[in-house]
């Protein structure tokens, strides 16, 4: 059965790095969309980083130049790179596939991870 199992969150001080890891059972990943989504208490979810197929990708206006996704697709992984965390980029962060998608929305993505907790003191 297919399952998204994310790793990787920890609380870390402001201006610190954390590397999420997505694995993917199931998932020829060469074949799916991939993202990563967040949510902090008392808000929606938000689409952070996107990648289609073909390896383009796009990110949210509050994460350019901090975050950086990448998949390996002989490892069925996918990544976030962050940098320089901030503050309000507290949240649980989810990784999500999809077979199609047009836009870096949760709507458009079908299968989802559980997500892992990101904490990030100033």
């Amino acid at each position: 059965q297919w399952q998204l199992v994310e790793s990787g969150g920890d609380l870390v001080q402001s201006g610190g790095s954390l590397r999420l890891s997505c694995e993917a059972s199931y998932f020829r990943l060469e074949y799916y969309y991939v993202g990563w989504f967040r949510q902090a208490p008392g808000k929606e979810r938000e689409g952070v980083s996107c990648m289609t197929i073909e390896g383009v990708t796009d990110y949210a206006d509050s994460v350019k130049g901090r975050f950086t996704i990448s998949k390996d697709v002989a490892k069925f992984k996918v990544y976030l790179q962050m940098n320089n965390l901030k503050p309000e980029d507290t949240a649980v962060y989810y990784c999500a596939a999809a077979h199609r998608s047009l836009s870096c929305t949760e709507s458009e993505y079908r299968y989802w991870g559980q997500g892992t907790q990101v904490t990030v003191s100033s």
